[in-house]
């Protein structure tokens, strides 16, 4: 029984940074072969970084990515790496996009892995499941792949698959018991969801005994607009046993060394059509290999963090890449004082460093006094750039010019602190965060070009009753490690209030939190209507009110800035509503 030591490269590519991602490869192929690797896999179109979306479309991309795999199989030989076969995702084509008016059928753009060998690319691999749904539009984009490859590394025969080959019974996974392979490499781009691991898990195990095969699954992390990949690699055996995993939203290289059946026909040919109209093509590379030297690769298995710390290492993670990748100096928000603001500014100081969080009071007439010390508090607290830019004396420049009154007031002291934070911006290069959370963002509790101003929103998808758990969980931490609770208890404790009128509160516009959260969490991320919504026991005078400022919000929702994703279903990419819409939910 050979066998293979494992090198699954859990790395952090960037979208259309082709240079700087094959650089990433050639690094992390150096240390799988240091440690002795007979094979190391990289995930779904980390040479282009993923998801690229329309640039799809664009010839040019293509023939780029096309050419710098060839590039990244010669450099790698030319780096002395040429005998250890790189598996690697990259965005390819054999025929023009779907979209252009000379596309033909069955031929187009690919998602695609190549296997690099002795400096060249010495197998391909097109995936076969595209998945459209949630944030996927990949029927959009690629042509689906309908030839199982199936490599013969070291004695055993190793099928190659793409994330939603995983997803959907049959197909590949199916093709490769009928092929009799060994192992399953699986290259995967699988965003992060609360949760999502508890369906990961098993899922990995199900194909496994489906192919019966082992399964080495490698996953991206790193954000990439909206979404964040959280990693979580594993080595599952033939019978659905874990046997590695990774930590999650860190760059790792998980070594495994694994026992594998050997090729049953030294000499099997190319087979023809074997299941769900796919058919397999083998290929070989190299000849026999030693048996790992020294100790045995153990991965180990890291389980997942708990809710509220795998919740906050995705925000953390979305932001800093987001600031970072778009070659942010900085970031700018408003502190209020608030629970909202205080979260959004103890994430981005995680993310970043506290030299680089400017944290700006922008006090009114209205502003509590302890919402003005609570701030200052935070600013201690975290050492980040604070500052204090009071709005009343633009507010009432306004007003002595303007018939002003009731919610416009409140609005206009929301724009002028949006007017503040983007000069802010534009003077000093930040980029503006804004601090509305999920809940606000669905009743469209919020005021546009005022409190909704910003470029990025690390609570875009989190619910208010959520942001609370997080803040009680990062102070906690902060203790639990002897540090400073960056989060003012009073904060935490206080009703909120937006505090654009005399004693307002958010309770005077909005059910209470405990009791909107739920009704939001079934209409919006469980697709529930009316009936389904009181059927679940919620008060039908309640989900009538609250449907209502959910769906005449959507110009809202769609002006807002992008957000890193967590749940399953976030406004923006997967939530996709008209507009001018006139359907509602009957009383």
């Amino acid at each position: 029984m050979p066998t293979l030591r494992l090198a699954l490269a859990q790395v952090n590519p960037t979208v259309g940074d082709l240079a700087g991602n094959a650089e990433l490869v050639r690094r992390w192929t150096r240390q799988a072969a240091d440690a002795g690797a007979h094979l190391v896999a990289f995930p779904e179109m980390a040479l282009t970084g993923y998801p690229v979306e329309d640039l799809v479309f664009r010839r040019s991309f293509v023939a780029a990515s096309r050419a710098a795999l060839d590039r990244l199989a010669a450099d790698l030989a030319a780096d002395g790496l040429g005998d250890l076969p790189v598996v690697v995702g990259y965005l390819d084509a054999d025929g023009p996009p779907q979209v252009s008016a000379d596309a033909e059928p069955g031929r187009g753009a690919r998602n695609a892995a190549a296997l690099l060998h002795g400096g060249r690319v010495a197998a391909t691999y097109f995936k076969h499941h595209l998945p459209n749904y949630g944030v996927f539009d990949e029927d959009r984009y690629f042509v689906p792949g309908d030839t199982l490859t199936v490599v013969r590394v070291g004695g055993v025969d190793v099928a190659l698959t793409i994330c939603e080959d995983l997803w959907q019974a049959g197909g590949p996974f199916a093709v490769a018991r009928q092929a009799g392979v060994g192992l399953v490499v699986t290259i995967n781009g699988s965003p992060y969801e609360l949760n999502k691991d508890d369906v990961r898990r098993p899922l990995v195990s199900r194909r496994a005994v489906e192919a019966g095969a082992a399964i080495a699954y490698v996953n991206m992390i790193g954000g990439q607009d909206e979404l964040v990949f959280e990693g979580d690699s594993m080595v599952v055996a033939a019978d659905g046993t874990l046997l590695a995993r990774a930590p999650q939203f860190v760059e790792h290289l998980l070594l495994h060394d694994l026992d594998l059946p050997g090729a049953a026909d030294a000499d099997a040919p190319e087979a023809g059509e074997l299941a769900d109209g796919m058919r397999v093509r083998r290929v070989r590379v190299g000849g026999d290999v030693p048996a790992p030297a020294g100790p045995a690769a153990v991965g180990g298995i890291v389980e997942p963090a708990a809710e509220e710390a795998e919740v906050w290492q995705a925000l953390v993670l979305g932001l800093r890449d987001y600031v970072d990748k778009n070659r942010f100096p900085s970031v700018v928000l408003g502190l209020s004082g608030g629970i909202d603001s205080a979260v959004v500014a103890a994430i981005a100081v995680d993310a970043l460093g506290p030299q680089r969080v400017v944290g700006v009071s922008l006090p009114s007439q209205h502003s509590s006094e302890h919402s003005r010390s609570d701030a200052a508090d935070l600013a201690k607290r975290t050492g980040l750039d604070y500052r204090v830019e009071p709005i009343q004396p633009m507010v009432d420049t306004f007003l002595a010019n303007m018939s002003l009154s009731g919610v416009t007031v409140e609005n206009l002291q929301a724009r002028v602190r949006g007017v503040i934070l983007m000069a802010l911006s534009n003077q000093e290069g930040h980029l503006v965060l804004t601090t509305g959370n999920k809940s606000e963002l669905a009743v469209g509790y919020s005021t546009l070009y005022g409190d909704s101003v910003g470029g990025y929103n690390p609570i875009k998808d989190v619910w208010k009753t959520l942001v609370w758990r997080l803040a009680k969980w990062r102070n906690a931490d902060a203790a639990r490690r002897g540090g400073t609770p960056p989060i003012p208890e009073n904060s935490i404790g206080k009703p909120p209030s937006a505090e654009l009128s005399p004693g307002q509160l958010d309770s005077d516009t909005l059910p209470d939190y405990a009791v909107l959260d739920p009704i939001l969490i079934g209409y919006v991320d469980g697709d529930l209507g009316r009936d389904g919504l009181v059927g679940a026991g919620h008060d039908a005078a309640d989900v009538d009110r609250v449907l209502r400022m959910v769906d005449t919000a959507e110009y809202k929702r769609r002006q807002s800035a992008p957000g890193t994703k967590i749940s399953m279903k976030a406004f923006g990419r997967d939530r996709r509503l008209p507009i001018t819409n006139r359907w509602r939910e009957r009383s």
